[in-house]
């Protein structure tokens, strides 16, 4: 039988052995799991290795920062890198090796070196923005087109988050009236988290695209360790490929987060957000106003024109006819004056014949008397007809245009049976304008009705 030790003495050998290989402190790359601080200021981790392929964990290991070290490493760390020591960061540590018979191995860091998590988190945030841009994903969502007017909005953001309040208030009190309906998805903005739950409501949004205008992302900043979970690959692309436009207000100036690129339209806060919707809603309504005025413009320079071309239709057939009927009298009388000088030299000439010659005279005369007589009545009823059908098809678009402006005239509104119900001399349009007590005047077709608001 072979000699057996005890596991003391294993231990104990271990430890012995780690101590000869490792005599002095090593510098170590690893990446925060977990992080954990008692009650007493010390530090404990958990630190992991992935693989850099498929992302599986490759190797695992307890670590130290007892209390005095602890108290100088973490302020100096966050004021260089801006981040608190957190999980999901990688960093790059001095330690000593130590194995202890009972609790086994650990690691015991001393120093850390902030230059190399500055440089990981710079690293890591370009690697996802190369790769959407590989993925041809990056610009998507820039590329939907805002709608002209935003009313119905998903919100991606904590309940109890200051920028929610903030977003709410600025859209829900704004000066011009503008009626929003809002939807809040609660996430969580901030930590391990922060993804998964983000993504979540998306998917949630995703499930009733058809009823919001946009998703808004906000938030009310914090440090730059907070802000980590926005330059998340998963996140990024998930946002970059929304159907819907995406705005965010993460509120922070100083650096621009993946999840910002990705967007449709990034904005410095919440409050900013909402802003934008609003002037968003201002620069249609004052669309909307210069178009409506335009078109009163060109209507009414229409019916001047066409009243100016009636008249001149008038002034110009009047005296035509008048020419034409004085002409033909003057060549009737023409005609007869001829005819009576020759009846008068024929009477000289011929006596024995006036008889005869005077009835042909006679019979000729008054048939071509007649003739001329139909000739010109079927020519001044002509031209009658016609000018009759030219001013009553003028005069049928000139009432037409007339009636459809008097149907836009309140006064033939409220003959039909509506009223406007006006508050300190403006019309209201939505009943939550109004309050208890206050005093409001409905105008009718005839007559107004004063009213107190129980």
């Amino acid at each position: 039988m072979e000699q057996s030790i005890s596991l003391l003495e294993l231990n104990s050998s271990i430890k012995e052995t780690l101590k000869q290989s490792f005599p002095d402190s090593v510098w170590v790359i690893a990446e925060v799991s977990e992080l954990k601080i008692n009650r007493n200021g010390h530090c404990y981790l958990e630190l992991i290795e992935k693989d850099v392929i498929n992302e599986n964990i490759i190797a695992r290991s307890r670590a130290t920062i007892w209390a005095f070290t602890f108290r100088m490493l973490k302020p100096y760390f966050e004021s260089i890198t801006s981040q608190e020591l957190s999980p999901g960061l990688k960093i790059l540590f001095r330690a000593s090796v130590e194995f202890h018979e009972s609790y086994g191995l650990s690691l015991n860091i001393i120093d850390i070196d902030p230059n190399y998590t500055l440089g990981d988190l710079a690293k890591k945030r370009a690697e996802t923005i190369k790769r959407l841009e590989a993925e041809g994903v990056i610009n998507m969502n820039k590329e939907l087109e805002l709608p002209l007017v935003i009313q119905r909005i998903a919100i991606i953001s904590s309940e109890t988050a200051a920028g929610y309040q903030d977003f709410v208030n600025q859209l829900l009190n704004n000066s011009n009236k503008y009626v929003y309906y809002l939807k809040l998805f609660p996430s969580i903005m901030q930590g391990p988290q922060a993804e998964e739950s983000i993504i979540q409501s998306l998917e949630n949004i995703f499930d009733y695209e058809d009823c919001f205008d946009v998703v808004v992302i906000i938030r009310g900043g914090g440090s730059q360790a907070d802000l980590n979970c926005f330059n998340n690959y998963t996140l990024a692309s998930n946002v970059a490929q929304f159907p819907i436009p995406v705005l965010t207000g993460i509120g922070h100036d100083k650096d621009e987060s993946v999840v910002d690129i990705v967007a449709n339209t990034k904005l410095k806060t919440p409050t900013a957000v909402a802003e934008f919707i609003i002037s968003k809603c201002i620069e249609f309504e004052n669309r909307i106003d210069e178009i409506s005025n335009s078109i009163f413009d060109e209507i009414s320079e229409f019916l001047i024109h066409q009243r100016n071309n009636l008249g001149q239709l008038i002034n110009l057939f009047s005296p035509q006819t008048k020419n034409l009927l004085l002409k033909e009298k003057n060549r009737l009388l023409q005609i007869k004056h001829v005819a009576l000088n020759d009846i008068s030299d024929s009477l000289k000439l011929l006596y024995l014949k006036i008889d005869r010659i005077s009835n042909k005279i006679h019979l000729k005369s008054k048939e071509k008397l007649i003739y001329q007589k139909e000739l010109l009545y079927s020519y001044n009823q002509k031209k009658h007809k016609q000018t009759q059908t030219f001013l009553r098809s003028k005069e049928y678009k000139l009432c037409f245009w007339e009636s459809n402006l008097k149907l836009l005239d309140p006064k033939n509104i409220l003959k039909r049976g509506y009223s406007i119900t006006c508050f300190e001399g403006k019309a209201v349009k939505n009943s939550i304008d109004l309050n208890t007590n206050d005093e409001i005047t409905t105008i009718l077709y005839k007559g107004k009705i004063e009213s107190k608001i129980k």
